[in-house]
């Protein structure tokens, strides 16, 4: 008799695993989406209600709202399709009196702006295709935020790689029409080149950090000088010890260089990254070349009145990136430093010939302490060569909603070829991809 009890435990124990193991994620179809070429997707939670914008089978841009208790899907198609850039992504956002803003497929050209004339109601978007009317026919990079006081802020880039100048607007509510937030644009590339950035983003310490990299022209080779600034208000702003710079910030503002990385000097747009240690001090860590031109991990801090710039790795491998359009999966990738156990900091990486892993860092002296490899490197397909076989690669875009839990996140989740410098691709077509929300449950 007891084996049996013994037994119906087992069986009761493994199916309450079982049905644990299920309820840690639920996924959701939303649609079969373009996979030819990687492109960024948006995902917004907001109350009860959830909405996704992408692009579908046919490259239109196409919108889909349901509620959280329900799997299925209301889509509304909007009138701009996508070519095959990867530079052209969708970014979306709730304002505080529930209309939806939506922007995207905008590389170089004309802005591209829709608006609901109802509140969280996709049937109603109307396109409006400009903000202010000025300096809104060569647009790049769209990314709507918060700023203080619950001001909705939408910027982007205003001309070309090489050169180009940032651009803030705010949003009025009162006149429902947008003005700039700023009377000049944030960085002036003067003609001879423009800024590449990675925020601005509110930290713990109540600043909005703003990173960036200048470049001189379309070739991503050319990017040079790895800068910092920092701002309360996103109006004034200053360097990381407050020295006060005015608008716009230039490549002569020396005292915002972080690393004066030269041109063909390792570093590319989108590599370097914020993190914090215990303290809320500012951490940045990025790639370049080192001394004997081998691409390496580094880890920045301001200490003692100077950016202590420290190397991690010791790689045998140089990357060679060069030329313009999207080169999709950075061959070497450094993830943010984030606080570990106490007294240490962890930094992920990537790295196509040594794999996936973290260092170890000591955080008063920034100096590595382990190298730990976790796994190989994966999802590197070639982008040209037709005797290559192509690997489709995972993308993730993450919930940038209000609507926050203790229980439970959402991401969106889709796979797609490598990305082929913005043009067709000829060697080999792709099945399309199912498009997914994730919802993880957190269990105790």
């Amino acid at each position: 008799m007891k084996r049996i009890y013994y037994l119906l435990f087992i069986l009761v124990f493994l199916t309450s695993c079982h049905n644990v193991s299920k309820n840690e994620e639920q996924r959701i179809d939303v649609a079969k989406v373009v996979s030819d070429f990687p492109i960024g997707f948006s995902l917004v939670t907001h109350g009860d209600m959830q909405f996704v914008a992408y692009y579908d089978t046919e490259h239109r841009l196409t919108v889909a709202s349901r509620k959280l208790n329900e799997k299925e899907w209301i889509y509304k198609v909007l009138d701009t399709s996508v070519g095959w850039d990867s530079h052209n992504y969708i970014t979306m956002k709730i304002d505080r009196e529930n209309y939806i803003h939506l922007s995207g497929n905008m590389h170089v050209s004309p802005l591209v702006y829709y608006r609901t004339d109802n509140p969280l109601d996709i049937m109603s978007f109307k396109k409006i295709n400009y903000m202010t009317g000025e300096n809104e026919l060569k647009t790049t990079y769209p990314a709507f935020m918060d700023g203080p006081n619950n001001q909705l802020i939408f910027h982007y880039r205003d001309g070309h790689s090489g050169n180009g100048n940032e651009i803030y607007n705010v949003y009025d509510y009162e006149t429902k029409t947008w003005k700039r937030l700023l009377n000049t644009p944030l960085t002036d590339g003067e003609n001879l080149m423009n800024a590449y950035m990675n925020g601005p983003n509110l930290g713990p310490d109540n600043y909005y950090h703003l990173l960036w990299v200048w470049r001189d022209t379309y070739d991503c080779s050319t990017n040079h000088h790895l800068s910092y600034a920092r701002s309360k208000d996103l109006i004034s702003w200053e360097s990381i010890n407050g020295q006060k710079v005015e608008l716009p910030m230039t490549i002569s503002d020396t005292c915002l260089w972080v690393d004066p990385i030269p041109v063909k000097g390792g570093i590319i747009n989108g590599a370097a990254k914020i993190g914090f240690d215990s303290k809320n001090n500012v951490l940045i860590t990025y790639h370049k070349h080192d001394e004997e031109g081998k691409t390496q991990g580094y880890i920045s801090r301001y200490d003692n009145n100077n950016w202590n710039i420290v190397k991690l790795s010791n790689w045998d491998y140089r990357w060679n990136f060069e030329g313009g359009g999207s080169i999709g999966k950075g061959h070497v990738m450094i993830n943010s430093a984030r606080v570990n156990e106490k007294g240490t900091l962890r930094v992920d990486f990537e790295h196509i010939k040594n794999g996936k892993g973290y260092w170890l860092v000591d955080e008063t002296s920034l100096s590595p302490i382990k190298e730990v490899i976790t796994g190989e490197s994966g999802g590197y397909g070639p982008t040209t060569d037709a005797n290559q076989p192509l690997v489709m690669n995972k993308k993730i875009a993450i919930d940038s909603g209000s609507k926050k839990s203790k229980d439970k996140s959402f991401i969106l989740e889709w796979y797609t070829y490598p990305a082929n410098r913005d043009t067709v691709r000829t060697t080999a077509k792709a099945t399309p991809s199912m498009l997914q929300v994730v919802e993880i449950n957190k269990l105790n």
